[in-house]
């Protein structure tokens, strides 16, 4: 009996056998259970040991190479990261300073070129004095220290930051640039008409790096190809009479050029469609909007102004089976800064800011990229004439300095405005000659800064050549 006292219940198996307390869980195990226990033991004393060993071995690989620590790991990834962005910012002033002293060295040689012409005359002609002469050699000391100091940009150093930082400095934020006042007609100088040589009532345009000319020619519901120094233009869409046929045109307004794949891309205003001219067919992109402006960024975002709904819509290109995202307007008709009255061209800049021309409100809106409301950037100031106001605001460009030019159409004037500033100034026109402007429109630069301008009471393309 006393034996029968000395047991109790096993732990593990759960019957009344003489045991032994394990003094690690306080638990009782038989003699079978208990060497099957410390068998458990031992295996996690062999685990702990192996998972021991294994981190000596670490700690003693990161003493040999100090490299291996974590935060050592995100430091070199951080400076790869910084490296390739520095290369690419490095690359990007490359292609900047590139592009501006091949802009100069063009300047200089045509400079040098209209001087050699002047000095053959002189030997010719055989009739030069000190006045011609001293002319001759300042101008020839004004090339040489253009050659000299080729440049127009610098370079700005930040020394604030833990890794000095570069911009580049355009010496240009100081220069406003002037055109000829005498207009030279490009396209359509035969009265308005339907003839390839002629025009009526022509609005948006487009100047390619060849300077030929796209043309919304509007009332011959058509768009025109007017090469570079061509009597006539081409019909490379539309042409087929007034109708919404795929193959005619209604009151087109905008045109574009599409970079990427050469595409001409037309706001068919009247049939409320924008439409896609690619190698010889032409196909529907946008339906059902009162299209007029359009507009294209850097990353190939489509830009489209809906004069009735008062807003302006981005596409991605390709991708047109959706609404659009609202970019500008969408709140009704009206004059707050979060509103629209007949919104017609557009730009949209490096930054994917538009501007609107807001033609009844008499302004130009710029709406930064999600932005609510838009800031006035010209006019605004009600209808006139005055320095600070437009009337019926068509065509804008905005140049790599931010300046902003408006056809000004009730005014017969193109103006130049300076955002922030209260007024802007006359650019070309407004000075009342109908041989001049008359309803100014659509506007475009050359690559040569040449001022185009769709003259659409006159049915012609105007162009006003920089001055040098």
């Amino acid at each position: 009996m006393a034996m029968a006292n000395d047991k109790t219940l096993c732990f593990i198996c759960n019957e009344n056998k003489i045991t032994y307390p394990c003094k690690g869980c306080s638990k009782e195990f038989c003699l079978v259970d208990l060497t099957e226990h410390r068998q458990i033991l031992s295996n996690e004393l062999h685990h702990i040991t192996n998972e021991y060993n294994e981190f000596k071995q670490t700690i003693n690989e990161q003493k040999q190479n100090a490299q291996n620590f974590p935060l050592l790991e995100q430091i070199n990834q951080w400076e790869i990261e910084s490296i390739e962005k520095i290369q690419q910012k490095a690359q990007e002033y490359r292609e900047i300073v590139t592009k501006s002293s091949q802009t100069c060295m063009n300047d200089i040689d045509m400079k040098f070129k209209d001087l050699n012409e002047q000095i053959k005359q002189m030997q010719i002609a055989n009739e030069f004095n000190e006045i011609g002469l001293n002319y001759l050699r300042n101008q020839l000391i004004e090339i040489k220290e253009q050659l000299n100091n080729p440049s127009d940009i610098s370079i700005k150093k930040d020394s604030q930051s833990i890794i000095n930082e570069i911009s580049i400095i355009s010496s240009k934020k100081s220069k406003f640039n002037k055109w000829k006042q005498n207009a030279i007609t490009v396209a359509g100088e035969n009265e308005k008409g339907e003839g390839l040589n002629q025009l009526k009532c022509p609005q948006g345009i487009f100047i390619d790096k060849n300077k030929n000319i796209f043309i919304a020619d509007t009332n011959n519901h058509r768009v025109i190809e007017w090469n570079y120094n061509a009597k006539e233009g081409k019909i490379i869409a539309g042409g087929n009479g007034q109708g919404n046929r795929i193959n005619q045109l209604n009151y087109p307004a905008g045109v574009i050029v599409d970079p990427q794949n050469h595409s001409i891309i037309i706001a068919d205003y009247l049939n409320r469609r924008v439409i896609q001219w690619l190698n010889q067919h032409q196909q529907i992109l946008i339906h059902n909007i009162a299209c007029y402006g359009l507009a294209m960024d850097k990353h190939g975002f489509l830009y489209v102004s809906d004069t009735q709904k008062n807003e302006v819509r981005r596409w991605k290109m390709g991708d047109y089976n959706n609404e659009g995202i609202l970019v500008a307007g969408g709140n009704g008709i009206g004059d707050q800064l979060n509103q629209l009255n007949e919104s017609t061209f557009l730009f949209v800049d490096e930054d994917q800011s538009v501007y609107v021309s807001d033609s009844n409100n008499h302004r130009v809106m710029k709406w930064k990229t999600g932005a609510k409301e838009g800031t006035i950037v010209a006019g605004g100031n009600k209808k006139g004439r005055n320095l600070n106001q437009l009337s019926s605001a068509q065509g804008i460009i905005v140049d790599d300095l931010g300046q902003i030019y408006v056809a000004d159409w009730g005014n017969n004037r193109v103006m130049r405005w300076c955002e922030g500033k209260e007024e802007g100034e006359i650019v070309v026109g407004g000075n009342g000659q109908e041989n001049q402007l008359n309803g100014p429109v659509g506007l475009s630069f050359d690559d040569e800064r040449n001022l185009y301008v769709s003259n659409m009471e006159n049915h012609r393309i105007v162009k006003f050549e920089i001055i040098l």
